[in-house]
């Protein structure tokens, strides 16, 4: 029997991202939200620190260049430092939990997919959880490998004065969209054993509405504390996304 909260209408990517914060508190997902969730906690608790303690050194390296009748400003600098230093880092600490969580949050997707169609996926063993690490890990390495020549393409075309320096933040904040969009609802098409170029092909056929939902993820990654728990929420966002719009085409399970 299905579950009752199958999503049965059509949604927006923002619709599709909210649609996630209700499904982390279901009480059947919860524990398979929570190793992710103690994963970047971890992460970026022992990170953090890490990169706090170099902070003091940069900032004595900084005042040294300050003549003494400025030297109060380093009350102002040290905060402002410490919030550039801090959101630049939360949006690096995204990139790299996801892929070291890849594995749980691709059992999460399972569970999120049986939780919404009744339909299981996969046996729940653990030897397979363990054989589709590797399947796991070599997917993080496809869409990084996607997203590389891209990235270096923005970056050049920041070097361009004034028109690439216009366009260039409006194209990289885009990609980061595209990607965060590709990254969380490819969980589902992976877990059908579909492979990543189709898996981009078939979403670009949706494209406002996969950017919408990368865009509200990218913008909360960017944010200190919440970050934590954007893996998680565009997990089941992402995965609510895979079975309202692709599932049946691409499995032909309704």
């Amino acid at each position: 029997m299905r579950n009752n909260n199958k999503i049965t209408a059509p949604l927006s990517g923002l619709e599709f991202f909210l649609t996630g914060f209700n499904l982390i508190r279901q009480p059947g997902l919860r524990t398979f939200v929570l190793v992710p969730l103690c994963i970047n906690l971890l992460l970026f608790s022992g990170a953090f620190y890490a990169l706090y303690l170099q902070l003091g050194p940069w900032m004595d390296s900084l005042m040294s260049y300050v003549p003494d009748m400025l030297s109060w400003l380093s009350y102002v600098i040290w905060p402002i430092l410490l919030l550039c230093i801090l959101f630049i880092f939360s949006y690096l600490f995204s990139t790299v939990a996801n892929l070291i969580s890849a594995p749980f949050n691709g059992l999460l997707a399972e569970k999120v997919e049986l939780h919404l169609t009744g339909q299981p996926i996969n046996d729940d063993g653990l030897v397979q959880v363990m054989k589709d690490i590797p399947r796991a890990l070599r997917r993080e390495v496809d869409k990084m490998l996607y997203f590389i020549p891209k990235a270096i393409g923005c970056l050049i075309l920041f070097l361009i004065p004034v028109v690439g320096q216009t366009v260039a933040p409006v194209l990289w904040f885009l990609l980061s969209c595209w990607m965060m969009a590709i990254q969380y609802v490819d969980y589902g098409f992976d877990n059908h054993k579909i492979s990543f170029p189709t898996m981009r092909d078939t979403l670009k056929t949706k494209r406002m509405s996969n950017l919408s939902f990368g865009c509200i993820a990218t913008l909360l990654s960017a944010i200190p504390i919440v970050n934590l728990i954007v893996m998680p929420v565009g997990v089941c966002g992402g995965t609510a996304m895979w079975v309202a719009h692709y599932r049946k085409d691409m499995t032909g399970r309704g």
